[in-house]
């Protein structure tokens, strides 16, 4: 009389757990991988909001004068903001008036270039930044 088994190999068995590892590993990376890039993404975006308040603050709580400022939000986001004028139109160019009075009456108005960047990450060989350039008209302080 032949006995039939009934059941697995041992084989089989290791082979069939092979097979599970490799598909968990490969779904484990994956997963992984997402939260990771959620994470960035929710950074990215921390970092653009933080650059647009500063460059919206920039002339109305702080004075627009040439130089740099910087500083830090949220003991992780270092910022720096960096304000250089912009070259006009040569003297010639400019608009005459008939009289003096018309003159002025019109303010002298100068453009200011504003640049934002927002940086963080723990190690220097993952830095990540934001930066953001924006032009502002600014009056300029009569001569006297």
């Amino acid at each position: 009389m032949i006995r039939q088994h009934k059941g697995f190999s041992l084989l089989e068995i290791l082979v069939a757990f092979a097979i599970m590892a490799v598909a968990l590993t490969i779904v484990l990376r994956i997963f992984g991988s997402g939260v990771n890039n959620a994470v960035i993404s929710e950074e990215y975006s921390l970092a653009v909001q933080i650059a647009e308040s500063i460059m919206a603050r920039t002339g109305v709580e702080t004075p627009l004068q040439i130089g740099e400022i910087s500083g830090t939000e949220a003991d992780k986001y270092g910022w720096l903001v960096r304000i250089t004028p912009v070259a006009g139109p040569p003297p010639k160019s400019r608009p005459r008036f008939k009289s003096q009075d018309e003159a002025a009456d019109q303010p002298m108005m100068k453009l200011m270039a504003v640049y934002v960047r927002v940086g963080w990450g723990d190690r220097a060989d993952q830095q990540r930044t934001v930066e953001l350039h924006n032009l502002r008209l600014v009056q300029e302080e009569p001569e006297s």
